[in-house]
Formats: C-alpha cells, sequence, structure tokens
C-alpha cells in the first residue's frame, strides 16, 4: 500500500500494553492503560494491543472501557492464543474472551516451530495447524479482523524452514490478513531476519501482508525491524521506549522515525511524529520509570551537544553534529555546559536561556566559575537554572532577591516520634525575616521555613513544587566527611527547572539547591525569557 504522497506505508502496531506490561517492574492499572492508549491514537499508530482479556480482570477492565471511546487513528486490539488442543474454538474460554472483548481486529499467537509444537505444547504437528486454521476462520466469522503472532518463527524455520511456513499458511487460509514472524527468543541478527523475510515474502507474494515482531536479547531489535522492512514487511510491532520482557522489545520510539526519516516511507499520519518525545516521557511517568535520556531520536541528551569544537562548529551550521533537524521528532537541540566546555557552549548556552548580552569576556569570567565549582563537587548538566543564575550573578548590575544570614537545623527524638526543626534567617530587600518550621526530616524543615519566609513577598511560592530530590555522595572514601551533592527537580505547573549545590554539609548543599531553584522562579516572573529553562 503507498500514501497519497506514493511513500510505502508500514503499519505501526503497538503492544506496549499487552508485551511492554510484561516488563520487570511495571504494573499497569486499566485506567494506566487507557490514559497511554489515548496518548498512542493521538500519535497516530495502526493499533493499540490493549492486552489479552482471558488473562486477568484487569484486561478485561480495559476492553470495557475502551469500547466507550472513540478513537480517531488506532485500532483496539485483543490479544489471545490459538484454541487449546482437542477443543473447538466456541469451546475454548480464551478464544470466547477475545470475541468478548468487543475489538474490531483480534491478535492471536500460535506456534510456528516444530521443536516448540512438539516439545511444548505436546501435540502433533498436524493438530498445530488445525488449531491456527480453524481459531482464525472462527474469529473471522464473528466478524473480526485477525492477525497472526507466529511464535519462535526464525528459530522454527532454521530448523524445519517447511513447517514454519506451513503455519503461516494456515493463518492465511483461516483469513488473516496479516502473518507476524516473530523473533520470540531474540537471537537473531540483521542480515539472517533480512534473509528470512525475503523468503518469505517471495512464498506468499502479496496474497497475505508480512509482519515483523523481535525481541532486544542480541541489542538488534530495532535493527531486526528496520531489515524486516527493507526486505518487504510492511507491519512492524514494538513498544514505546522498547519496553517488554527479559532485554525488551523493538523500540518503536526508534524504529518508527527510522522508517519515515531515513527510508522515507510513511508509518504515521502526517504530522504526527513529532509528539513522539511527548509520548515517548509521558509512557514513562505512567510507567514511574525514569526516562533514558541517551536513547535516539527522544531522549534529552539525543541532540545534547558538549564538547566546545561541537557547539563552535553548531553555531555555524545545525547540521555540524546533529543528523536531523530535532523537532522533527518533537525534541530540542541542548547545549551542556561544563567543566569541558568552551566558551561557545556558555554562550550558546544563555542564548538558549533568554540571556542576552554575554560577551565574550562575561562568558569566560562564568566559565572559570563553573570550572571551580564542578572541582568542588558541582554538576551543571542537569542543573540549568543554576547556570542562569551564575550568569546573571557575574553580571555587574546583579542584585538577589534574598541573602541567608543564618540557619539552624535539630533532629530529637521523642520514643517513637522523630521531629525536625529549621529556623531561617534572610535578608529580603533590606528588611530582616526570621522563620521556624516543623517537617518530617530536616530537609522538609528547612524547606518549609524557607517557603514561610519568602511567601509574603513572593506569594507565587505556594505554586512551587519539588519534583524531585536526588543526593550523591561524591567521594565516599572519605567517609562521614565527602562531598555530597543535591540536585533538585522543581516545577510550578508551568515550567520545570533543576538547581544544584555541592559540599560537605548536606544541609548548605540543600539550601544553596533551594536558594537557586526559588531565585530562578522568582526571576522568572519578570523575565519571561528565563522560562524557558
Amino acid at each position: 500500500m503507498t500514501t497519497a504522497d506514493n511513500r510505502q506505508y508500514i503499519e505501526v502496531f503497538d503492544t506496549t500494553l499487552r508485551d511492554g506490561a510484561q516488563t520487570e517492574g511495571i504494573s499497569y492499572s486499566a485506567d494506566d492503560k487507557l490514559r497511554i492508549a489515548r496518548k498512542l491514537d493521538e500519535l497516530g499508530v495502526a493499533f493499540i494491543e490493549g492486552g489479552w482479556p482471558g488473562s486477568n480482570p484487569k484486561d478485561v477492565s480495559f476492553f470495557d472501557l475502551a469500547r466507550k471511546e472513540t478513537w480517531k487513528t488506532a485500532k483496539i486490539v485483543a490479544f489471545g492464543a490459538t484454541r487449546r488442543a482437542k477443543l473447538k474454538p466456541e469451546e475454548d474460554p480464551s478464544v470466547q474472551a477475545l470475541v468478548a472483548a468487543g475489538t474490531d481486529v483480534c491478535c492471536i499467537v500460535g506456534k510456528s516451530s516444530l521443536f516448540q509444537v512438539l516439545e511444548i505444547l505436546r501435540t502433533t504437528a498436524e493438530e498445530n495447524l488445525r488449531m491456527i486454521e480453524e481459531t482464525t476462520a472462527y474469529l473471522r466469522s464473528q466478524g473480526k479482523r485477525v492477525i497472526f503472532d507466529a511464535e519462535h518463527f526464525f528459530d522454527g524455520f532454521d530448523k524445519t524452514p517447511d513447517y514454519s511456513l506451513l503455519a503461516l499458511g494456515a493463518a492465511a487460509k483461516g483469513g488473516a490478513e496479516t502473518v507476524v514472524l516473530c523473533d520470540t527468543n531474540g537471537g537473531h541478527l540483521p542480515w539472517e531476519v533480512a534473509a528470512i523475510v525475503k523468503k518469505v515474502r517471495d512464498h506468499f507474494g502479496d496474497s497475505v501482508k508480512v509482519g515483523i515482531h523481535t525481541h532486544d536479547d542480541t541489542g538488534c531489535a530495532v535493527a531486526n525491524t528496520i531489515a524486516a522492512v527493507t526486505a518487504g514487511a510492511t507491519h512492524v510491532q514494538g513498544t514505546i521506549n522498547g519496553y517488554g520482557e527479559r532485554c525488551g522489545n523493538a523500540n518503536l520510539c526508534v524504529v518508527v522515525p527510522n522508517i519515515q526519516l531515513k527510508l522515507k516511507m510513511r508509518a504515521l499520519p502526517e504530522g504526527r511524529l513529532a509528539r513522539l518525545h511527548e509520548v515517548a516521557h509521558f509512557v514513562a511517568e505512567v510507567a514511574n520509570f525514569a526516562p533514558n535520556e541517551q536513547m535516539a531520536y527522544v531522549g534529552n541528551s539525543a541532540f545534547a551537544h558538549k564538547a566546545g569544537i561541537h557547539v563552535s562548529a553548531m553555531q555555524r551550521h545545525p547540521d555540524a553534529y546533529q543528523h536531523i533537524a530535532p523537532e522533527l521528532v518533537g525534541n530540542q537541540m541542548r547545549v551542556v555546559v561544563s567543566e569541558q566546555s568552551g566558551r561557545a557552549n556558555l554562550v550558546s548556552k544563555a542564548s538558549e536561556l533568554g540571556l542576552q548580552n554575554v560577551d565574550a569576556e562575561l562568558g569566560a569570567k562564568v566559565l572559570e566559575l563553573i570550572k571551580e565549582k564542578e572541582n568542588q563537587g558541582y554538576s551543571f548538566e542537569a542543573a540549568e537554572a543554576s547556570i542562569a543564575l551564575l550568569i546573571k550573578r557575574a553580571s555587574p548590575n546583579y542584585k538577589p532577591l534574598f541573602t541567608l544570614l543564618d540557619y539552624r537545623g535539630m533532629v530529637t527524638r521523642h520514643g517513637e516520634r522523630q521531629v525536625a526543626d529549621a529556623t531561617i534567617k534572610l535578608d529580603i530587600d533590606g528588611h530582616e525575616v526570621h522563620t521556624a518550621a516543623e517537617g518530617n526530616g530536616p530537609v522538609n524543615a528547612f524547606d518549609k521555613a524557607l517557603r514561610k519566609a519568602l511567601q509574603p513577598l513572593f506569594p507565587q511560592v505556594a505554586a512551587i513544587q519539588l519534583a524531585d530530590y536526588k543526593v550523591r555522595i561524591l567521594n565516599s572514601n572519605t567517609g562521614t566527611g565527602a562531598i555530597t551533592r543535591v540536585l533538585i527537580d522543581w516545577h510550578d505547573g508551568e515550567r520545570r527547572w533543576s538547581t544544584v549545590g555541592a559540599g560537605t554539609n548536606i544541609l548548605d548543599a540543600t539550601w544553596l539547591a533551594l536558594a537557586d531553584g526559588y531565585e530562578f522562579a522568582f526571576a522568572a516572573r519578570t523575565e519571561p525569557a528565563l522560562a524557558k529553562s
């Protein structure tokens, strides 16, 4: 199939909610699945595999919820297996659950490896073929479109290719619209996958669509999927962020842009690819996984530039060290500032933060300050708000919004109850402000006291939240005298920013990161350009 612009169309089948949910550490609720499915529909995938309705009540609940939704682009798919040996499809509860799920499309998995049929299913070669054909034909009789996942196809084809082709043929005879070749154990390499896909395409011609489903046990899931597409597969299966059992599935966040931007084929509707970065991070958030920031295309480091010579070249031409424009996948170019940076990094970062008039002299001054602070234990790569404040503080007309005069922290224990108290004294615009607060720990008490001091003059402090608080011990060989680095992530419902502090005293390090976080937020109120960080 070709699109209106004469490009080959590749169907994207997303199995984040089924295969991806088998990732160790992931447990989606039915509502989680619905939220992710909506995002996938906005992205524009062709199929969303919602789960296995015959396996657990949570997936049944998802399909109940999904039937009440209006899906604009995607088809919701119910997943299941071929009927069990010696049962008719209408007698198999798992097959009946597929029908009851109420989806237009069903995906069924069946054995295509003779070894698996004989040793794992413990049935005959002939019965397995009947299981595939009869289940497919029954679902078609119920008005369902059927996609057949040929489990262990590549392993089976290596040993008994004729039988593996018979399994695909049984599905096609039963009415499957697509036969999907599964590298279930994830052990094949790209040239092997390409050769086998080509043989399958040559065998079936255009009588049935051929798809690919790969796992990443050799680190080749994406490469294997692309190899299959170049060999004639027109249907690709995978998951957002590559989630999946063991080492994961083919990562659609890499597969899809490779198809569209490198192979020049169409995988998503026009204009949807730019949503990819947002979807990748949304799914990670719902899964409660930290995003892989080094992931190709959608990681926040995918277009981050740290080396001074790279940044200098990028200022001359945006293609100098980037293979695509990051905006195509919804990402953006970033300049990383650290002790390894040159002045070009700092000037570029200042412009990125909305700070103008940073000349070479000021840039060199701030760069030396960064190197000095990183030698003390700071790291500014993930703390761009602290960089912005370093630049502002190095300017001759800088005036701090508030200054610390002193603080005190105390932790006591009364029986089973632990109490943390903090007092803080600030100079705010020439006025001394002294406050105290109690918290569930010294850092929490310290933050509450600081907020109480700032609230009268900066009421927007109420909307500011600490999204994350990370502590890293740098030179642990010095024991309790080690340097502590504190990194704080912030948000106020509209913006996100990060700050850093470091020192041998964890409260001092915390104060530095807290002070930067609040000052950045308040300064951004009157300097909108800063809010881009």
